[in-house]
């Protein structure tokens, strides 16, 4: 049997696919080792995912946020070991994951666009090359907590709209203060700025939601894309569930900058148990 995790910082997505082929699905807790011990991401498996494995497992292919130095990957490896007992474990960063999602095998660049953002160019089995994201303190342009940044920082500073501010403190009963709050004493801001992303999408059509988009996404591809040499060469594909629902905006900034768009998928696991799959059958 095999088991597949697309592991975010608040969700993880898992596929086991038994001999006959059948797969099932289960999800969890994001189980991200930059925020999370040994300890409790064990108590997160044993608890959501243990229970609808009956069988013994063969292979693990585990694909996570937080999961780009050997250390944080270690943390994972070493906590499934046990659980799963003579299982092949491969753990790799998530940015890899949603390369192979997106392109299987062939060469192009993989974007996330969701909590935060990344990129690579991606060879067609491995990435080749990666321009750093910085996360939402440094980077992160065109993700949700860049734009959720945004949107407080000019809710703060009284550059936004009048009924726009007057919707975000009925939505979301917040001040000044508990902003503060949040960003700068929260052990994890970058899920509190992220949440504004769904209020920022329904009010799309206002002038002063639009050019924020916008903006952030202009600024994703001047930071990243525009760094890969011959970046027009090749598609450019997208995951993450900001690419996904903000796909139509996406799609007319790349198309006014010559940047050929591929695949825009939600979440990568559909995609990670074909490749996987295909490579098992091989």
């Amino acid at each position: 049997m095999i088991l597949i995790a697309d592991s975010g910082s608040s969700k993880t997505d898992w596929r086991i696919i038994d001999e006959n082929g059948t797969v099932e699905q289960a999800r969890t807790s994001g189980l991200n080792p930059f925020y999370m011990d040994r300890e409790a991401i064990k108590l997160e498996i044993e608890a959501s995912l243990q229970p609808m494995i009956s069988n013994k497992i063969d292979h693990i292919y585990f694909y996570g946020a937080g999961c780009s130095t050997e250390h944080n990957c270690k943390i994972i490896t070493d906590t499934l070991s046990p659980l799963f007992p003579g299982a092949s474990i491969s753990v790799d960063h998530d940015l890899l994951g949603a390369a192979r999602a997106l392109c299987n095998r062939e060469a192009g660049i993989a974007c996330i666009l969701g909590t935060g953002s990344n990129s690579c160019l991606y060879d067609g089995n491995d990435i080749t090359d990666n321009i750093p994201s910085l996360g939402y303190i440094l980077g992160d342009e065109g993700s949700g907590s860049h734009m959720g940044k945004t949107l407080l920082a000019d809710f703060v500073r009284d550059e936004i709209p009048t009924y726009l501010k007057d919707a975000i403190i009925n939505q979301f009963n917040i001040s000044r203060e508990k902003i503060l709050e949040k960003v700068y004493q929260n052990p994890n801001p970058i899920q509190f700025l992220a949440q504004f992303a769904e209020f920022i999408f329904s009010n799309l059509k206002e002038p002063y939601v639009y050019n924020l988009v916008n903006n952030s996404f202009e600024m994703f591809f001047e930071k990243n894309i525009f760094k890969y040499q011959d970046y027009k060469a090749h598609k450019v594909h997208f995951c993450g569930a900001v690419a996904f629902y903000f796909n139509s905006l996406l799609r007319k900034i790349a198309t006014d900058k010559d940047i050929t768009v591929g695949n825009i998928i939600e979440s990568p696991i559909a995609g990670l148990t074909v490749y996987h799959n295909k490579r098992l059958d091989n």
